[in-house]
């Protein structure tokens, strides 16, 4: 059994570069944290003294923040979303996570979904200009096989 480390555990994001979507990796990210947000339906029975609660959906969200850096096309499309204000379907991306933990099929075990780039604060730090918010689920996941030709700067997604 083998720790499965932090730096395993990669994302993605849908850059659209001339009309094609390419899946860049999430670098110089200093927060990428999914929380899941489950839904709850709870009900106390009359003739039961506890009261019972099943999970019947997710609201999940993965908050961001980074350090601006100019070359980094993922920073560079976060960040018009912030600063344009851009809303709606303009403002939704897919976010692919690879686990490199995981081989199968010749590539890595990896799960796409669809997600609204919520932005929240920017230029909070009097070090490096910084952006974060999170990203709101909205679509299922998709699971599927990562590859890359390219040491896992971008990937292919099956």
């Amino acid at each position: 059994m083998s720790l499965v480390k932090r730096a395993q555990k990669v994302a993605f994001y849908e850059v659209m570069e001339n009309g094609v979507a390419t899946y860049h990796r999430m670098s110089k990210f200093t927060d990428i944290t999914t929380e899941k947000n489950p839904i709850e339906y709870s009900r106390q029975y009359i003739d039961e003294e506890f009261k019972q609660t099943a999970v019947v959906g997710y609201s999940t969200e993965i908050s961001y923040a980074f350090d601006m850096h100019s070359e980094n096309p993922v920073h560079l499309d976060i960040a018009e979303i912030h600063d344009k204000e851009i809303t709606g379907t303009d403002a939704v991306r897919s976010i692919i996570v690879v686990d490199l933990s995981k081989e199968v099929d010749g590539g890595f075990a990896a799960r796409k979904r669809n997600f609204s780039v919520i932005p929240n604060k920017e230029g909070d730090s009097t070090d490096a200009y910084t952006y974060s918010g999170s990203f709101s689920a909205c679509g299922e996941i998709i699971e599927g096989v990562a590859t890359s030709g390219d040491n896992f700067a971008t990937i292919s997604f099956n």
